[in-house]
């Protein structure tokens, strides 16, 4: 026999493409070429393939199909043309083979709904015909049929239908349910069926493995029934029905820290949160135990429950030590996830840890908040950028299939699963049985080693159950009363397992052992991780003893010398020859170097440029993200040049700012996402962690702030008091009242201003561009961290007397008031008009119309804390002036005055009124209609100078 017919033998005996079924592959060809969707996605796969190959004659003409140029030959051939004869085919066979590649695809792609998930085993397993062999046209006398399986991982390249039908059904319908069908990247789906396949979804611990998964459990129950007999009826948000994850955070950790993982954050919300400090970060148990009894240290200013504590700490692996952070986050679900992916990649920046290698995400959801909250969809639409990737999380849903208390189960979702969000991003979901515990160890096994190796999210969804209520004062089955019945009958996940473990020999008083030495640890307040490191410091870790205590008071030398101011305009402002600039952006430059070397005043895009040069180059990384920042919403910025003349959409782009110096700190610009709540607490996460980058989140307009009020309210304006986190965001909100409608004129300043306590931030409005470059400055120089909000103007950008003069550069600082820039005879001023921002060139430019000589305008530049020196200072200067009117564009309900009102009458002197001037009180910040903002524009200005009318506070 040939070479050739041996092989031609061995292939045919091994493809089912072999002749004999080439009618049904030819029929499946044909369908393909009229509708690809309509054949497998196995066989589309394969026919797309072909459609890459040339044909006959070199060209790449398409193929097309078949049926019509046989039909043609078959009308020639009655018409006495050339006969054609075709042999007898095995096309049955054929069909077989194909529908078992089909069969396989089935199991590999919706395996995952037939899977054994329910611990309460609450309903009948779903009927899926997809995954029936019958459904194929398969019949019990086909079940010893030996077929190809060379495309699976069970080890064997043929296997009787039977043996295969077996080896699917453990594999992807057990205790782990398996989605990574809807990955595009075919590397990665076959990576997923070998892990899968070649163990069918087995676990295959040692004993040493199973004692330590049973120990866990252990911790994980022992903790909780505790704490319910000693601390009867306070809220702790029990985990008891889902202690199988703490055994997966266990291994999660040990793991990472082998593959060379440092430091791991933590972000979840209250639901184990306690046990995952005492069982899993290793807080002392007598620590978590004051926080009950109320005898726990009390020194900030508001607290926080105990169920939203953070904590950090040091733990042993393999690898070597690893820090563990869990984030503070406060009850709003969901919202300190972007918070956490900030924070880590600020410390990936500071390892120069680009693909995560060292610090990893995690992060812990609930079913009903994972698939309800927006604020998921938002960060995991951050998680492929280059500004905001972590180079992938690790997720952990702690399904406890109830979402809230009272939810009927046809009300959780929209979507099969709770975790289909994640699709959107092709993150892989493992779906495992919580009363399994060594098959959710296993598939965290795999869901690192998956992350680790392609640097993308994955998820592992532990199905479990709630033994008690919301909190442990709830009552759920009166609402629930089915599933509670079967809660109430279910022994509990140690149990089982040590029960199964006993079964195996392993001893028959193992589990009582265990819990039994816990226990006694509990009673001692003794650590129940070992080994917690006590002493060891990372050289990565951030010293915050520079920035505690500080006071808003304590000034900065923001000013820079002219030598040095000049030097680094030449640098910001000289282009590449071999870039083309827009036109348009060539003129800004052009005069940007005018400005710095001092011929016509500085404008604000260039007092911004200069503050951040000077900052890089003194060592202080920058980090601008928002929408359109980088060009500026209003095209002031263009802290990036595009090359007019690049031929490639992922080149030609020029930052001068990254062109300061040779060693300078790095300057980073992003066009974020169209995002504000996730990208703004993305920034407060970096920014909590690395105080010594001036992180600026800018808002396209500060009316769109209030997507992200969650992240202000809960973190920015709170986060010092109730968690003695410092920290130094900075958010630029574009503000001003031009007649460009409502939801683009105001960033609420009244928000803020009602937030503002306890000197927790600082809100700002500069209203020229030297004032921006110092406020910038300052924000780094001084030892301060404090969140900076800055009322950024619209048309002063380009106002001529908002432009500076160099010389405001050089010397000076940040005026937290502006005196009045007209020269004033003191004594002669009767009214001193209050202002802060653009309404004051509106006010000055009114007061030359009137000649006035006895109005005096002062701006209040800061707005909190609120300068009383300073305007007390300002004040004295006019010591006849028997009126103050505060004036504002922003109605009466809005903006600074409810709030400045106060703090303006402490500092008058006796006898004076104070007034108002400005829009009526109004449920809309702006109105709609141009002509009424101009009527409104110019009625508040005429009214700053006129007659006091209705509310007057005297003093």
């Amino acid at each position: 026999m040939s070479e050739t017919n041996t092989v031609y033998q061995a292939y045919q005996a091994n493809t089912y493409l072999f002749g004999g079924n080439a009618p049904y592959v030819e029929e499946m060809y044909e369908n393909y070429l009229a509708n690809p969707g309509s054949v497998p996605e196995t066989w589309r796969d394969y026919f797309d393939s072909l459609q890459n190959v040339p044909a006959v004659d070199g060209s790449n003409a398409k193929d097309v199909a078949h049926q019509p140029v046989i039909d043609a030959f078959a009308q020639r051939a009655k018409a006495g043309g050339t006969k054609v004869v075709v042999a007898s085919v095995d096309a049955e066979m054929g069909r077989k083979r194909t529908a078992v590649q089909q069969l396989i695809a089935a199991y590999r792609n919706v395996g995952a709904s037939w899977a054994d998930l329910d611990p309460l085993k609450r309903t009948e397993r779903p009927n899926i015909p997809e995954l029936d062999p019958t459904f194929y046209g398969f019949k019990d006398a086909d079940q010893e049929t030996v077929f190809d399986t060379s495309n699976t991982f069970f080890g064997k390249d043929k296997m009787p239908l039977r043996e295969l039908l077996n080896a699917l059904r453990e594999t992807y319908c057990g205790t782990v349910g398996a989605e990574y069908q809807y990955l595009t990247d075919q590397t990665q789906k076959r990576w997923w069926q070998q892990k899968l396949e070649s163990v069918r979804s087995k676990p295959n611990f040692n004993v040493d493995q199973k004692k330590h998964i049973l120990d866990r459990l252990t911790a994980a129950e022992g903790l909780e029934r505790f704490l319910h007999t000693k601390y009867v009826g306070q809220k702790r948000f029990s985990l008891e029905g889902g202690e199988s994850f703490i055994a997966a955070m266990d291994q999660l950790i040990q793991q990472a820290g082998s593959l060379g993982v440092q430091e791991i954050v933590i972000g979840m919300a209250h639901r184990g949160r306690l046990n995952v400090l005492v069982n899993t970060l290793g807080k002392m148990p007598a620590d978590l135990f004051a926080e009950f009894d109320h005898t726990a240290p009390e020194d900030l200013p508001a607290g926080d429950v105990k169920y939203h504590q953070g904590f950090s700490s040091d733990v042993t692996t393999p690898g070597g030590p690893v820090h563990l952070s869990l984030a503070f986050n406060p009850s709003h679900l969901e919202i300190v996830n972007p918070v956490v992916e900030g924070s880590v990649r600020a410390r990936m920046d500071r390892r120069a840890d680009p693909t995560g290698r060292q610090v990893l995400p995690v992060l812990v959801h609930g079913d009903a908040a994972f698939a309800g909250q927006g604020v998921n969809q938002e960060t995991l639409a951050l998680a492929q950028t280059r500004g905001y990737t972590t180079a992938g999380t690790v997720h952990l849903i702690i399904n406890n299939q109830i979402g809230f208390t009272t939810s009927d189960p046809r009300d959780y979702r929209s979507t099969l699963y709770c975790t289909d969000i994640v699709k959107g991003v092709e993150a892989p979901v493992m779906h495992v049985n919580g009363d399994d515990p060594e098959a959710v160890v296993m598939a965290m096994q795999w869901a690192l080693e998956y992350r680790m190796t392609f640097r993308k999210d994955v998820v592992l969804d532990i199905i479990c159950f709630r033994k008690l209520g919301h909190n442990e004062q709830d009552t759920p089955a009166l609402t629930q009363p089915l599933m509670y019945k079967k809660i109430a009958a279910h022994p509990g996940t140690r149990k089982l397992y040590a029960d199964k473990l006993a079964a195996q020999g392993l001893g028959a008083t193992l589990g009582d052992d265990m819990f039994k030495a816990f226990r006694a640890a509990m009673d001692a307040g003794k650590h129940t991780v070992n080994p917690v490191l006590t002493n060891f410091k990372s050289k990565y870790a951030v010293d915050w003893s520079p920035f505690l205590g500080k006071k808003w008071t304590d000034a900065g030398d923001t000013a820079i010398p002219l030598a040095e101011w000049k030097r680094l305009a030449e640098k910001i402002t000289t282009l590449p020859a071999s870039l083309t600039a827009h036109p348009l952006v060539k003129k800004v430059y052009d005069d940007r170097a005018a400005m710095g070397r001092g011929d016509i005043p500085v404008d604000w895009g260039m007092g911004e440029h200069m503050a951040f040069a000077s900052l890089v180059a003194s060592g202080y990384p920058v980090r601008l993200s928002g929408e359109d920042c980088g060009r500026g919403t209003f095209t002031h910025r263009h802290a990036v040049i595009h090359d007019q003349s690049r031929e490639k959409w992922d080149e030609g782009t020029y930052v001068p700012l990254q062109n300061v110096a040779e060693n300078q700190s790095q300057f980073v610009v992003i066009d974020s996402i169209l995002s504000e709540e996730a990208v703004l607490g993305f920034e407060y996460g970096y920014a909590s962690n690395d105080p010594n980058t001036l992180v600026i989140w800018e808002a396209q307009f500060g009316d769109f702030a209030n997507g992200a009020q969650v992240v202000i309210d809960q973190f920015i304006a709170s986060g010092e008091v109730k968690w003695g986190r410092v920290n130094g965001l900075t958010m630029m909100l574009p503000h001003g009242y031009e007649g460009q409608g409502p939801e683009h004129s105001s960033a609420r300043v009244e928000r803020f201003m009602q937030l503002a306590a306890d000197t927790n931030m600082q809100l700002v409005q500069p209203t020229t561009a030297s004032q921006i470059f110092h406020v910038l400055r300052r924000q780094m120089v001084r030892n301060l961290r404090k969140p900076l909000v800055i009322f950024t103007p619209k048309s002063l950008l380009r106002h001529k007397d908002a432009a500076s003069p160099l010389t405001e550069f050089t010397k000076g600082s940040f005026q937290t008031i502006i005196p009045d820039q007209k020269v004033l005879k003191g004594d002669k001023v009767k009214r001193v008009i209050a202002c802060s921002g653009k309404v004051y060139y509106d006010l000055a430019k009114k007061r030359e119309e009137k000649g006035s000589d006895d109005v005096a305008i002062i701006r209040v530049e800061q707005l909190y804390p609120f300068p009383h020196k300073a305007f007390a200072t300002e004040l004295k200067k006019y010591p006849n002036a028997t009126e103050v009117v505060w004036t504002q564009d922003e109605p009466q309900n809005q903006g600074a005055w409810f709030f400045v009102q106060h703090y303006i009458h402490e500092n008058m002197l006796e006898g004076q009124k104070l007034g108002y001037s400005g829009r009526v009180a109004s449920a809309s910040p702006a109105v709609g209609y141009s002509h009424l903002h101009q009527e409104q524009q110019k009625a508040l200005v005429e009214g700053a100078f006129g007659k006091l009318k209705g509310f007057v506070l005297a003093k």
